[in-house]
């Protein structure tokens, strides 16, 4: 049996993010012996994926970033564009593999954190601790015993809900002959694309040279695309809107991230958690996930580091969860445009502070001045809706 102070199952961005940290403990801290189950190559490890976030000045992962910027645009569906200088916030692009890579290394200097590659079966609680049930590459059983077990593995099911949409997206790493993007720039949210009659869509551009991009097609809705279907829309934004010509197709990537006012469990046992997407870390209004993982994981380190119970702090406050829901309802019941809602928001409301809203840190009275630049009567009756609406089951996995 494989013993250690705290199990991670999972090494995607949290549990990599959470190794990360434990690895380098703080001055007179409280080291942790920590071993990390990464699944081995296959279906249940998840596929390359580009992650972006905004922190201010440097951080622990700027060695990993493909580009970073700190001017973003906005495109109503008419009319001018709105651009908005975030300084001394940067927009961050990583990509998982260079955040892995960059994870990996440093861990291997490390003498608290051990990896094995195997698949994480049952987590079971038991006095003082858990067992996580392992099965390595060549079909042997082990068992892991560990004080302090997180969880990251992705939910088989959302919980219930009282609304769910899906953020689905299909994006294409370009390269050009000729130099055709504004490196100072990201096209954060342009929504001159066709908007569809349920939801809203928007193109996403970020610029990593002057003739390389990676360009995103991306709906807020409650139904996927076929592949084809995605192809066609990102077709029309790059030559029909963008006017890009010449472009060869280097990579492409496809997600899916839910954004609902589901509650997440971050605590399954006594010595059982959950972080990441998993454990609630995706805010419900935009999909971001990383940054908020990262607050959550340094809190579980610094409660290690301190010899106290590691319970994951809620990702976001609760009032930034009620605000979301009220706007989740607002736009799946179809009493706001989206396209519209957006760029309202973006023209009324200073970009730096608005990214200071959506990552949870602004005020009260910053919120409420972001709350009446909504459609106020849309978002009241949206909110008195959620009183009695019941929570139901997300019917897709």
């Amino acid at each position: 049996m494989l013993e250690a102070d705290v199990a991670i199952v999972g090494a995607g961005a949290a549990g990599l993010s959470l190794a990360h940290r434990l690895s380098r403990p703080k001055p007179g801290a409280r080291t942790v012996s920590v071993l990390l189950i990464d699944a081995p190559p296959g279906p249940l490890r998840p596929p390359s994926r580009t992650w972006c976030f905004w922190e201010q000045d440097h951080g622990p992962y700027d060695h990993a970033l493909i580009a970073a910027w700190q001017t973003l645009r906005v495109r109503p569906p008419h009319g001018p564009a709105i651009v908005g200088d975030i300084a001394p916030l940067r927009y961050k692009m990583i990509r998982s593999e260079d955040f892995e890579k960059l994870v990996h290394r440093d861990l291997a200097q490390s003498e608290h954190v051990r990896c094995v590659e195997a698949t994480a079966e049952t987590v079971e609680s038991v006095s003082d601790g858990a067992l996580v049930h392992i099965r390595t590459a060549d079909s042997r059983p082990h068992s892991v015993r560990a004080r302090w077990v997180f969880d990251s593995r992705p939910l088989g099911r959302l919980p219930a809900a009282r609304t769910t949409l899906l953020q689905h997206f299909h994006g294409w790493f370009i390269r050009s002959d000729r130099p055709q993007f504004d490196l100072d720039t990201v096209e954060l949210m342009d929504f001159r694309t066709p908007q569809p009659a349920h939801g809203l869509s928007f193109g996403y551009l970020l610029p990593i040279e002057r003739n390389q991009a990676l360009v995103e097609y991306t709906e807020f809705s409650s139904t996927l695309l076929t592949r084809q279907a995605y192809e066609t829309a990102l077709r029309h934004y790059t030559t029909d809107v963008l006017g890009l010509r010449d472009i060869d197709i280097v990579d492409t990537e496809t997600g899916v991230i839910p954004m609902t006012d589901a509650r997440f469990a971050r605590e399954t046992a006594p010595s059982v958690f959950r972080i990441g997407a998993a454990g609630g870390a995706t805010r419900p209004s935009t999909g971001y996930t990383f940054a908020a993982a990262q607050r959550q994981t340094r809190a579980i380190a610094d409660a290690l580091g301190e010899g106290r119970r590691p319970l994951p702090p809620p990702a976001h406050s609760a009032r930034s969860r009620a605000m979301d829901a009220v706007m989740l309802r607002a736009l799946d019941s179809g009493r706001v445009d989206g396209a519209t809602f957006f760029s309202r928001l973006f023209s009324q409301v200073p970009m730096k502070r608005l990214l200071r809203f959506l990552d949870g840190r602004t005020h009260l009275h910053e919120d409420i001045a972001v709350g009446v630049r909504t459609p106020v009567l849309p978002m009241l009756t949206s909110a008195a809706e959620l009183l009695y609406l019941p929570r139901r089951p997300f019917p897709r996995p």
